[in-house]
This record gives structure tokens, C-alpha cells and sequence, in this order.
């Protein structure tokens, strides 16, 4: 992000949580590539014929972000965090819209190459990856958030540490667990 620092994201994000519509229309420009990237990420993740894109997930996620005006920003780590949850949820309700639409269909196969870890396919069933990360989450919230955090999100091990309030070992931990775990339950799919 040329020319912000991320101390500036950090105070942009608390006044538009305070209401400051001025700070959103800083914000914006500045956290634009990155949201981009974040989708980018996704969208190289799903079947080349996918009806969505990356620039109208990228808008989808703003409106969404935009609309949660009850949000507490804490900093630059935080709203990216947040920010890949939504389009993780707006590529699951995708999916699930598109599946309920086919009758006796199959689910939609999305390659995760970042979720090998899971499973020695390449694709990978998305609303499958969402439940499983649902009962992760229903297990241990914190290690299903270190996984969404890294392999959806592409935030660094320090950077999730910040979001989540421990220590880096804790989440390399967190992280070797919830490999294990959610590789056990995709294989049971």
C-alpha cells in the first residue's frame, strides 16, 4: 500500500467506526488493492468458468463492509481479517445458491491450492471446506480463525497473532492442529 502507512489505516479505520464518513472515503483508495489481492486470491482458488469475478467480489465485500456500521475496527490486521470472512461467505452463498438451483447436482468444486494441506485432491468442495471449518470453528474458534486468517485472508503468522491477541508459536500451533483436524474431516466428505 504506496504512500499509507499503516498507522494511517489503523486511525482511518477507528474514526469511521466512530462515524467519520470522511475517513471512509480516505479509506477506500487506500485498502482498494489490497481487498483486490485478497479476492484475487479467492477467485484464482475457483473453476476457471466462474459467473463471478474478482472486481464484483471485491464490490460485494465493500457494500457488505461498508453496511456493518456496528464494526469495531481495531487496525489494518483486523479489517482484512474481516474483510476475507465476507468474501469467503459471499463465495459460500455463491455456491450454495448455485447448488440448490441444480437439482440432484453436485456440489461446486472449487481448487484451493492453498487447502492441499487438507486433502490430497485438487479440488476441493467449498461448502464442504466451509462446514468443516464451521466445526472446527464449534470445536476451537481461535484455530479455525488462524486458518481462515492465513489461507483465506493471506495474513503472515505475526499478523494473526496481532488479530488474535497470542503469541506467534501459538498460532504455528494453532495452525499444525487445524491442518490435522480439518484434514481428517474433509477426507470423511
Amino acid at each position: 500500500m504506496a504512500g499509507f502507512e499503516q498507522k494511517d489505516l489503523t486511525e482511518w479505520l477507528q474514526a469511521w467506526s466512530d462515524g467519520d464518513r470522511s475517513a471512509l472515503e480516505k479509506l477506500v483508495p487506500a485498502v482498494y488493492a489490497e481487498l483486490h489481492r485478497i479476492a484475487h486470491r479467492f477467485m484464482s482458488q475457483e473453476r476457471t468458468d466462474h459467473v463471478l469475478q474478482t472486481t464484483a467480489l471485491v464490490n460485494e465485500a465493500y457494500l457488505r463492509l461498508v453496511d456493518s456500521r456496528q464494526q469495531h475496527w481495531r487496525n489494518r490486521a483486523h479489517f482484512f481479517a474481516i474483510s476475507a470472512q465476507v468474501m469467503r461467505q459471499i463465495l459460500v452463498d455463491f455456491a450454495r445458491s448455485r447448488h440448490s438451483r441444480k437439482r440432484g447436482g453436485r456440489t461446486q468444486q472449487v481448487t484451493l491450492h492453498e487447502a492441499q494441506f487438507l486433502s490430497d485432491e485438487k479440488d476441493i468442495d467449498l461448502i464442504a471446506l466451509n462446514d468443516a471449518l464451521d466445526a472446527l470453528a464449534a470445536f476451537d474458534k481461535r484455530k479455525s480463525q488462524v486458518v481462515e486468517l492465513h489461507f483465506f485472508g493471506g495474513l503472515g503468522m505475526e499478523e494473526i497473532a496481532e488479530v488474535l491477541k497470542v503469541a506467534r508459536s501459538t498460532v504455528l500451533l494453532d495452525l499444525r492442529f487445524a491442518k490435522a483436524w480439518l484434514g481428517r474431516e474433509m477426507r470423511r466428505k
